[in-house]
């Protein structure tokens, strides 16, 4: 199996639902950006609502940093927009809902399973060259955490524009980065 972390960003050309309307998303307007994948099973189901609630209460935080958030299932744009119509907590929702019926794009990350047609719980992080540089698959039984995402992207944001740096264990922005050298070796 290929590693997925540093690999290009798909090819795709889905439809999603965002703020009342259907659209087309392709991986082109994703490019020049910072992207978040969010796969999670599917809509009308239990933690999924909770995981994306989360997300869409972070969503201005995460814009303010330059990055878009795509939610993804593989339930259809229509699905999308009858569980946002019926759901208080869904209507929060202002990033665009991905809709994978194919499982086309659940497959390019490796979420996907076959027998269930539904995807894992993945979370992916694109930078703005188009690369993935977070990739995290779980049980769909264990929900994430929109708060330690916001941390994983200010540390990617932040080693991609300060060569040579890296943020240690539970790093926070403003926080002492290191310095990897051989005058380190054994000193941590």
């Amino acid at each position: 199996m290929e590693p997925i972390i540093n690999s290009q960003l798909p090819e795709f050309k889905v439809q999603a639902f965002q703020n009342g309307s259907f659209k087309t998303v392709t991986n082109e307007d994703v490019k020049g950006k910072w992207a978040i994948f969010f796969f999670y099973p599917a809509d009308f189901t239990f933690v999924c609502p909770t995981e994306l609630v989360d997300i869409a209460e972070k969503y201005d935080q995460f814009q303010a940093m330059g990055v878009e958030v795509y939610s993804v299932s593989t339930d259809s744009h229509f699905v999308h927009k009858a569980w946002h119509d019926a759901s208080e907590s869904i209507r929060k929702i202002k990033y665009p809902m991905l809709a994978d019926p194919t499982g086309t794009l659940s497959r390019a990350f490796g979420v996907m399973i076959e027998e269930e047609g539904m995807a894992y719980r993945g979370t992916f992080l694109v930078n703005p060259e188009g690369k993935i540089k977070i990739a995290e698959i779980q049980d769909n039984n264990i929900g994430r955490n929109a708060d330690e995402l916001l941390r994983k992207v200010e540390a990617a944001q932040f080693v991609a524009t300060h060569d040579g740096e890296v943020c240690p264990a539970k790093w926070k922005k403003g926080g002492a980065t290191l310095k990897p050298s051989i005058d380190l070796v054994g000193k941590i």
